[in-house]
Parts: C-alpha cells; structure tokens; sequence
C-alpha cells in the first residue's frame, strides 16, 4: 500500500509515504469518455474453461459454490461474469431497459476499481458477498416481497460495497490523519468513501441516464444507506433494532422501508459470511483476511505507530482471530437471521457450517497453545503463561 518513493503524504510530522489510496479511481477518470475500453474486458479464455465456468454459473445459488475456482475459469473476472449472469436471471437488464454494453462496462470499472494486491479486500471478495447476497434474496421469506429495484440495489451494493478499499482500516486512516478521515469526520470513513466512489462510476457510465432523475437520485441514496450498514462499529444497533423486530413481529415486508431494512442485514450477513461457508473456502478467507491485518501492523511498526488490535502477527493468531469473531460478531448476526427465515435450510446449513469451523478452529488453537508448551525452555508454563491461554481459550 505505501512505499518511501516521492508522491508521498504526511503521517504526522516526521513519515512521508505514499498514498495510492483512491489512486485507482483518479488514474480511471473519464476513460470511458475517451473510449478507452478496459482491458478487463477481454476474456482470454479457452472453450473448455469457458464451458466449466457456465456450468458453475448454472448452480450459481448453491450455498458451496466455490468462487475461488470460479475466478480462475474466468481468467479473473469473476466479478463481471457473475454480475452479468445475476442481472440477466433476475430479468433486471430488461426491466431497467438497460444497454448491455454500458452495463458490462460498469461492472469492468467496479472490479477494476477493486486492489488485486489486497490478500482480502479485493473483487473475488466481492463476487463472493454478491454471490451470498443472491442466495439471500431467494429465500422465501423476503423473494415474495421484492421489487426489481430491490434486487438490483442488493446486488449493486454488494458488488460495489468494498470497492477501492485500501487494505487498512478506519482507526489506520485517523491516525495517519488520512484526507478520506478528514472528508468524512472519522465517521465511516471507508463505507462512505465506497459509496461515492460508487455513485461516480455510475455517474460516469451513464448507466442509470435514461430513467428519471428522481429515480436515479433515490438508487443512489438508497445504495449509500445500504453500503454504510457494512460498517461493523454499527454492529449493535442494527442487531438491536432487528430483535426488536423479531421480537415484536411487526416487520411488514410490504413496506419499502422495512424491506430496505432487512436488504441491509442480508448484506451485512453476506459481508461476513465467510465462516459460514464450507470448511476448506471458510479457512482460505481466514487465512486473507490475517494476512490483511497483518500487514498493517507491518506497516504501522515500520513508521512507529502502535500496532492495532488484531495486527500483531507475533500475538494475534490466526485461530484466536477467528474464535472470537464467530463469537461476537457473526453468530449473534446469522442466529438472528435463522429467526426471520424461518430455520429454512440454507440459514440451518450456515449455523451447522459456523459451529463446525468454530470447533476446527478452536482445536487448533489447542494445538497452538500444546506445541507452545512443549517448546517452553524450562519445560513448564509460567503460571501467568497459563492464565494467557486459559483467557485466550475463553470467548
């Protein structure tokens, strides 16, 4: 992310680095007005491929689809293709009357707009929350009351929800004293950011032009107020305000506001899916997202800063990590989620998958904790070595 080249900015008073932060959105500037076609946008892909990649399409709603074998078949596209394929099966390229070839470049300057050299934060990420939010919108409980507004700002906002994320997080930006922090009053610095880089390329494409202003002015308000629910300091009101639902039974799907509501829980729950999933697509995530983190706190050593939490990579573990995000963010969110479908099985199948990857994870932090033992010099553990472990073993 940052390097000690020119073109650097302040971190303080005493480090310059360089900041590719939105770098990717100024570098695209108006290259669709110059005609530019992006290079994304050829599929440099054999038949045979291209047949494997179709077929996974076909099952695109199934819970165990694997979207890192499905970027590979599509050469690293898996964003664009899997966009084009949702809009066309939920009939919205028709609907919207929307022009085939503005769309797909859209969707190229989305994925585009995405930092591959992001272990996490990039577009397969994307295409993975996109591909859980489809699933979402099928179940019974909410399909029977969508609109194809709905469905297109569920699939927008998840496509879109990361874009141009810079690999570090909100409290990195604020005390680097950041421009985006300043812009945005350390107030959801990187979902507002991701909004409106949003609206710009929309804006851009020219996508929306042919409707009414009114109409492309309310997708836009309404893509915001759902990219900026992905913000996890907001965690707890949402999850408040939801059992106050659940618990007093007054949801009415019929309504757009509360429609638009339950639109922004299914895309928190597709954002931290992740440990719902299939062990061996459930650990790979887990495995990007440390090495995400811990590399900021590579960075943050580098130019002195204090190491934030979860980025020390002699300390904060990869089992640990996980341990304690399945306990306090995730399974209180996807319970809650169980409850307004209904136990259906897509919703009982990513409890089972979550509990199951919890106890792998808790067993290796077992092992972890055994070899550390093991290696002690004296052959004993201190007793204030026990009490670590026995608190790291404790949610």
């Amino acid at each position: 992310l940052f390097t000690d080249t020119t073109l650097s900015g302040e971190i303080g008073t005493k480090k310059k680095v360089k900041r590719l932060l939105s770098f990717q959105r100024y570098f695209h500037a108006s290259r669709l007005l110059r005609g530019i076609v992006p290079q994304a946008s050829l599929y440099l892909l054999d038949e045979d491929y291209l047949g494997q990649a179709r077929h996974m399409l076909s099952k695109v709603g199934m819970w165990d689809f694997d979207i890192f074998l499905f970027d590979r078949l599509t050469n690293g596209n898996s964003l664009v293709t899997l966009l084009c394929h949702l809009f066309n099966v939920h009939g919205l390229i028709h609907h919207f009357q929307l022009d085939m070839v503005t769309l797909h470049r859209f969707f190229v300057m989305v994925q585009e707009d995405y930092h591959s050299q992001n272990p996490y934060h990039n577009a397969v990420h994307a295409a993975d929350v996109t591909q859980a939010m489809h699933c979402y919108l099928r179940e019974p409980k909410l399909a029977s009351f969508l609109t194809p507004s709905d469905i297109m700002l569920g699939l927008l906002a998840a496509a879109a929800h990361d874009v141009d994320h810079p690999g570090v997080n909100q409290p990195f930006l604020i005390k680097t004293k950041h421009h985006l922090a300043s812009l945005y009053q350390n107030v959801s610095v990187l979902e507002n950011h991701h909004w409106r880089s949003t609206i710009g390329m929309l804006r851009e494409s020219r996508l929306l032009a042919h409707l009414p202003k009114e109409v492309t002015q309310d997708i836009e308000q309404q893509l915001g107020s759902l990219i900026l629910a992905t913000d996890i300091n907001r965690q707890n009101e949402f999850l408040i305000r939801l059992k106050s639902h659940l618990d007093n039974q007054d949801l009415r799907l019929e309504d757009a506001q509360d429609r638009h509501f339950m639109l922004q829980i299914a895309l928190k729950c597709a954002d931290i899916c992740n440990p719902c999933r299939v062990w061996d697509l459930s650990k790979q995530w887990s495995e990007r997202v440390c090495e995400e983190f811990y590399r900021q706190g590579d960075l943050e050593q580098k130019f002195e800063l204090e190491i934030s939490p979860l980025c020390n990579q002699q300390k904060d573990t990869v089992p640990s990590i996980q341990i304690g995000f399945m306990t306090y963010i995730v399974e209180p969110l996807f319970e809650r989620w169980a409850q307004f479908t209904g136990n259906t099985p897509l919703s009982e199948n990513m409890l089972n998958h979550l509990r199951r990857n919890k106890a792998k994870w808790r067993s290796l932090l077992h092992k972890q904790h055994s070899s550390s033992r093991s290696n002690d010099h004296s052959g004993q553990v201190t007793s204030s070595q026990e009490q670590t472990l026995n608190e790291e073993e404790t949610p």
